[in-house]
């Protein structure tokens, strides 16, 4: 922080007017009338709280790391000083990361909810297998996060593996810490199915897309071709004879969504119409980030789903994200939802990277 000081303080000086005007604007009357301007200017207050809270924290550490240096040379108060002069260098230390965390420009999509899409790839039955405990992983996650996870659509196998699963994750900031996710994941252990004892190696793809709002893609009714049809496998007797199933076809993009999981076809296509909406947000994103430099990409990987992210061993206990070479040797604990050390490590990375790249001191 001390390379650019004076820069630092400038922006961190605007931050704070820009917060102290905030919080006047959100007790004028005509801003309290007005749903929507009130609900953003109170999600922006809300972020720049946190930035001035740990500048504060900043600036009083600082003072106190000063104050112990002082007194040193204290005979009565040296000791003292030197213990606290180390216990305040530390919590400074830890201040000054969070708050250059805080400053790392942000995704404009973190704050949204995720549409999660978990499919069996290659491994046939132990695949599905391990894609239904990918699905627990994640829910188990969520729960611990505070957020809420409903499936959309989902397509099973006879020994309760997933051939698909579609899900839909709600709560704060849900996109910024499952968006490494995507890609290629790959099990290495001796399947169930398995009696000579081999060890086998399958792999599940996992897509995270942001969710897209209504302002985020604009769809064309006549652009969207929807088929129903009856539903096949469990769900009762309307699955033979009701055609409750919908099927949507995006013809521009050629992009096709079902869904059968509800006995209502309104609430299946309300929900195939979701996850068609995610679907193109992304292809639209992706068309955005291709046409931009490469070197602007970050190096935890490009997010593309055909990408052999990481390794789940269950020999060896041991879980590795190639992306950032990073094992661990708690693959249980990981999939009963212990994610954080995973996604702390990438979030890191990531931030690391757009700060190497002079992207930082913004917020």
């Amino acid at each position: 922080m001390a390379a650019d000081a004076a820069g630092l303080e400038a922006k961190l000086a605007e931050v704070e007017g820009r917060f102290e005007e905030l919080t006047r604007e959100l007790s004028d009357p005509d801003v309290l009338s007005d749903l929507g301007r009130y609900r953003d200017l109170a999600r922006e207050h809300a972020e720049l709280q946190e930035v001035v809270d740990a500048f504060r924290a900043v600036r009083a550490l600082e003072a106190r790391v000063a104050e112990a240096r002082s007194l040193l040379d204290d005979p009565e108060l040296g000791d003292l000083a030197r213990e606290d002069l180390g216990q305040a260098s530390a919590d400074l230390a830890e201040a000054e990361a969070r708050l250059r965390s805080l400053l790392t420009p942000r995704d404009p999509l973190d704050r949204k909810n995720v549409i999660l899409e978990i499919r069996a790839g290659t491994g046939g039955d132990e695949a599905a297998l391990f894609a239904a405990e990918l699905l627990r992983m994640y829910t188990r996650y969520a729960e611990q996060n505070g957020w809420q996870v409903e499936v959309l659509s989902s397509a099973t196998t006879g020994i309760g593996g997933i051939k698909e699963v579609v899900a839909l994750v709600r709560g704060r900031d849900v996109y910024s810490r499952l968006k490494f996710e995507s890609g290629v994941h790959r099990v290495q252990r001796v399947p169930v199915t398995e009696s000579g004892g081999r060890i086998h190696t399958s792999a599940v793809t996992v897509a995270v897309l942001p969710e897209a709002d209504e302002v985020d893609v604009q769809i064309n009714p006549e652009d969207v071709r929807v088929d129903v049809f009856r539903a096949s496998g469990a769900g009762g007797q309307h699955v033979n004879k009701t055609e409750s199933a919908v099927r949507l076809t995006h013809l521009p993009s050629g992009i096709v969504v079902s869904c059968q999981d509800e006995k209502s076809q309104h609430k299946n296509r309300a929900r195939a119409m979701k996850i068609l909406q995610a679907r193109l947000f992304e292809q639209h994103q992706r068309e955005a980030d291709a046409a931009r430099s490469q070197e602007r990409r970050s190096q935890v990987g490009t997010g593309d789903r055909s990408e052999r992210i990481r390794t789940y061993n269950f020999p060896q206990n041991r879980v590795t994200d190639h992306r950032i070479n990073l094992t661990l040797h708690r693959l249980g604990e990981v999939l009963e939802g212990a994610l954080d050390p995973v996604v702390d490590a990438l979030t890191s990375h990531a931030q690391a990277d757009a700060l190497g790249r002079g992207e930082g001191g913004q917020v």
